[in-house]
């Protein structure tokens, strides 16, 4: 009898340490999950703020222009703009009329895109994915020709008169208008208008005269 209930004892024990035992680990390895949880949460929030740091102080950066900018903003810039670093890698001839867009406002450039419509736009990306360039650089003169007009009228060299911000691009108004707004003594400028000019001519979709 008295083995038996020591037995009893014994295997009531043994039964109850093991439970006790195994409620311990799952206790303990429930904790060190919530503690990878917390660790990961403290980690995601870190980078998210990182992030937002970054963006505030690219924002506050871009609003300068090139030339106020010291060269620590400069390479900031050109370190934490991700897509800027993207555009920056491809061919400068090859970018459509939004990726200069963006390259020249995050570069504090003159943003000469903003004066093209989205139709000369769509031209202008036409043209890139064609590989007209020379037609494509017609453009970018037209762009340069607008910038800081404000709806003001040309006086050109002939005595005509014209407002280069509601002017149409068709061939004849680059002929007649837009080409005589450059002093150019190598006729490069020139070069370009013309294959603009030509293309627009020659184009089913955009037959102008």
């Amino acid at each position: 009898m008295t083995i038996n209930n020591t037995a009893n004892a014994y295997t009531t024990y043994s039964t109850t340490k093991q439970l006790f035992s195994q409620e311990n680990s799952a206790t303990a390895l429930s904790g060190f999950n919530n503690t990878t949880d917390i660790v990961t949460i403290s980690d995601e929030a870190k980078a998210i703020a990182k992030e937002q740091e970054i963006k505030t102080r690219l924002d506050a950066i871009k609003i300068k222009p090139a030339v106020e900018r010291t060269r620590e903003e400069i390479e900031f810039v050109n370190s934490n703009d991700k897509r800027l670093s993207q555009i920056s890698s491809k061919d400068y001839q090859t970018l459509t009329a939004e990726e200069l867009d963006y390259q020249q406002k995050a570069g504090g450039f003159v943003n000469t895109m903003a004066t093209l419509t989205s139709s000369e736009k769509a031209l202008y990306n036409e043209l890139v994915a064609k590989g007209d360039y020379e037609a494509a650089s017609g453009m970018n003169l037209i762009a340069l020709s607008r910038t800081g007009m404000e709806g003001q009228e040309v006086q050109l060299p002939n005595g005509q008169s014209f407002n280069p911000m509601n002017t149409e691009i068709t061939a004849g108004n680059i002929r007649n208008f837009f080409q005589h707004m450059f002093v150019d003594p190598t006729g490069e400028m020139n070069r370009r208008f013309e294959a603009l000019a030509t293309y627009l001519e020659q184009s089913p979709t955009n037959k102008q005269s």
